[in-house]
């Protein structure tokens, strides 16, 4: 049996959420272990953050229980000893699931590190059924290779990706483009897929939307956008929002954009860092936005004042978006929500 079967749907990100659950940084799996305390202060910077609008689960390997357990003194802060490779529980934790009754379920979804790009993976594979099983839910099986970054919902059916990220040949090289989407229908309840084609320049996720465009409402759509044609992000930004402005969502509204200017442009040891605004996380009552400083200040002001205005009734908790991006991700990255199916 399917989710799908059972009435089962993923929800919207702003809906509301039981907890958050966020996995602790592991130094030998690092792109750059010097950097593992600075990570680590950056990890602890969105824990308290989002702490202070609902609880929130930390995944540490046991061997540094005690020791991440002592940096913290918030009451709804819990800490579980699940033995993990690397730190980005968006895309190797299940994907919660909700159904008319209530009941809370979780997608489980192979994992193979981006593509295999950094190996080992298979405790990060594990990690998801031994949630579930701690929480007592509903485990269903999905037969393909997908990250939680790669996707993004309306809660009404309407899903959004990438084809860079969902048909790229590191992840499921023997399934078709039809066959991804009746996957993401049977077990995600949801109606219409809208395919973009890239993501950001230098993202080495292979493309997840989860920078690049989200969900702001049903029938709404936050895209960053770039200004600059001499900007690698340009052209991918000029072709998603051609895409999105001849889009509907499944129920037939023609989707509204809402630009949302990028960073200014930053390269660290060579490499373009995927700086983005849309990598913010919804919690109950706000969003934990990163910003980055520098000659970022007016593009970080600008975001503050765009969800201030989209979100009067949601309070905007900035955090410092450089602290972990040289890892490759920020926020939403780090985190995933636990719906409360109310």
């Amino acid at each position: 049996m399917l989710p799908i079967d059972f009435n089962f749907r993923m929800p919207a990100e702003w809906e509301n959420h039981n907890r958050t659950v966020i996995s602790w940084p592991v130094k030998d799996s690092m792109c750059f272990p010097a950097d593992y305390e600075t990570v680590s202060k950056g990890y602890a910077e969105i824990i308290r953050a989002i702490a202070e609008f609902e609880p929130v689960t930390v995944i540490v390997n046991l061997s540094e229980l005690e020791a991440i357990r002592n940096r913290f003194d918030e009451e709804n802060i819990e800490f579980l000893p699940f033995e993990h490779n690397d730190a980005w529980f968006r895309d190797n934790g299940p994907t919660m699931i909700v159904n008319d009754e209530g009941e809370v379920a979780g997608v489980n979804w192979h994992f193979n590190a981006w593509g295999g790009k950094y190996e080992p993976w298979d405790l990060d594979d594990q990690v998801a059924p031994q949630l579930l099983k701690h929480y007592g839910m509903r485990q269903f099986n999905a037969p393909i290779v997908m990250e939680g970054g790669s996707i993004h919902v309306d809660g009404e059916g309407t899903l959004i990706t990438t084809e860079e990220c969902l048909l790229n040949v590191n992840r499921n090289p023997n399934w078709s483009k039809a066959q991804i989407e009746e996957i993401l229908k049977q077990y995600l309840n949801v109606k219409k897929i809208i395919w973009l084609k890239r993501g950001l320049s230098g993202d080495e996720t292979d493309g997840h939307v989860d920078n690049i465009a989200c969900f702001a409402a049903p029938g709404k759509i936050m895209l960053q956008v770039c200004d600059d044609p001499n900007d690698e992000n340009y052209a991918i930004t000029q072709e998603n929002l051609a895409i999105l402005n001849n889009e509907t969502d499944c129920l037939g509204r023609k989707l509204e954009i809402i630009p949302i200017q990028q960073p200014p442009k930053r390269i660290d040891d060579g490499q373009r860092l995927t700086l983005s605004y849309l990598n913010f996380y919804f919690v109950n009552g706000g969003i934990i936005l990163p910003v980055f400083g520098g000659e970022a200040e007016e593009t970080d002001a600008l975001a503050v004042k765009l969800l201030s205005e989209f979100y009067p009734d949601r309070r905007i908790r900035t955090v410092d978006g450089m602290a972990i991006i040289r890892e490759g991700g920020n926020v939403h990255c780090t985190t995933q929500q636990m719906a409360s199916g109310k």
